[in-house]
């Protein structure tokens, strides 16, 4: 995990978390160029337009859709070797992403990053978009991100996958989901989330409301 400033005095007040992929960063275009040239490299058949719909899970659980388990780890390996030049200049903000980092800033907050994606390429991603985080921390799904929520008191994470809404069961955080990835609103309530919006573009009229503690 990245502390973009240890020295702040406290975790106390306001820390807001949220997901990367799909939440603050569209990263589809990135993500099917690289599974395109794996495809490409490999002779092996890959179609991109399934494996964006299914952004959010770890790496190699993608991976085994289209490799035999044993070549998996190469298969990582190499794909995570090529993302930084080919995925991370793709990559474009979420609408309303920059807002929504804003809010948090504005009611003197703490912005958490935490991703499934590995911890080299979410510093990457957020560096080139020009996120301003105070924590970033990759290479966590589901309930594993609750530890850095929870030790960055974190109050909410917002996120669009399922598994952000046990990231934030986890870390005993408001579950805020967006509808911008593979689950849509009616899933996504379904599921259990404390709040759905359809994009960030709402968040900060959610977080005026938000209160802590």
């Amino acid at each position: 995990m990245l502390d973009l400033d240890p020295s702040a005095p406290s975790r106390a007040g306001l820390a807001v978390g949220f997901d990367l992929d799909l939440t603050l960063a569209d990263t589809r275009a990135g993500i099917a160029a690289v599974y395109a040239a794996l495809a490409a490299e490999t002779g092996v058949p890959i179609d991109t337009d399934q494996v964006v719909r299914r952004i959010g899970p770890p790496l190699e659980e993608e991976l085994a859709y289209w490799f035999p388990p044993a070549e998996v780890p190469v298969m990582a390996a190499r794909y995570r070797a090529m993302y930084a030049e080919v995925a991370v200049p793709a990559t474009v903000l979420m609408p309303g992403a920059s807002a929504a980092l804003e809010a948090v800033r504005a009611r003197g907050g703490r912005v958490i990053v935490v991703s499934g994606k590995n911890q080299a390429d979410t510093e990457r991603t957020v560096r080139f978009l020009g996120l301003a985080a105070d924590a970033v921390a990759g290479g966590l799904f589901g309930a594993d991100k609750g530890a850095v929520l929870r030790e960055h008191g974190a109050g909410a994470y917002i996120g669009d996958h399922t598994g952000d809404v046990d990231a934030a069961r986890a870390a005993s955080a408001v579950a805020v989901a967006v509808a911008t990835g593979a689950f849509d609103s009616a899933a996504l309530t379904a599921y259990g989330a404390d709040v759905v919006l359809p994009d960030l573009l709402a968040f900060p009229e959610w977080l005026g409301g938000f209160r802590t503690g």
